[in-house]
């Protein structure tokens, strides 16, 4: 179970590696492939609400019981995850209005992407650093099996879909760098 939430995570620095190459393209005042970016966006915000929020209760739920003193650490990570969602909804609707040809601020739209890759990369460092080592220290091999079966679709199903759906977007995941190498 652990193996994989590390998997997911270097999956999704890889999606912000490829939506920060597009934030630096537009930083620079060229035009960036927005579809691509609208592509990015909506499997970011498909698998948050599919598999990192169900992981995060349930995390919450199990430490609440047998960490108590990691009750603060999840309530900080609770809130940083509603506005992390918050920011990237902000940008799917920025990247609706660009795709219809609507007047967007090129430069406000760039700072908003730019610190949502910045508000991401914190939010799964805090999860890597400080939820992870809890997860290990309280839970038991049963314990992470149940949570592992109650979880939706997992990392490989997700870039299954993430290939089938998105080809242009998956090419380009397939380029980035790989955080655990």
């Amino acid at each position: 179970m652990l193996t994989q939430l590390r998997q997911d995570h270097a999956n999704m620095a890889r999606l912000l590696h490829v939506l920060q190459l597009k934030q630096k393209t537009l930083a620079e005042g060229e035009r960036p492939n927005f579809q691509l970016i609208r592509e990015v966006v909506d499997y970011i915000l498909d698998y948050m609400s599919g598999f990192t929020e169900p992981l995060e209760r349930m995390c919450t739920e199990q430490l609440n019981v047998r960490a108590p003193q990691a009750d603060a650490l999840c309530q900080r990570l609770s809130d940083d995850y509603r506005a992390l969602n918050e920011r990237l909804a902000k940008l799917s609707q920025d990247l609706d209005m660009i795709l219809m040809d609507a007047v967007v601020p090129m430069d406000r739209f760039s700072e908003d992407l730019r610190a949502y890759l910045e508000a991401h990369r914190a939010y799964l460092r805090g999860e890597r650093e400080e939820l992870f080592p809890l997860i290990r220290e309280h839970f038991d091999e049963d314990d992470l099996d149940r949570l592992a079966k109650a979880l939706p679709e997992g990392a490989e199903a997700e870039l299954a879909r993430l290939q089938e759906g998105y080809p242009e977007l998956y090419a380009e995941f397939r380029e980035a760098p790989s955080p655990l190498s």
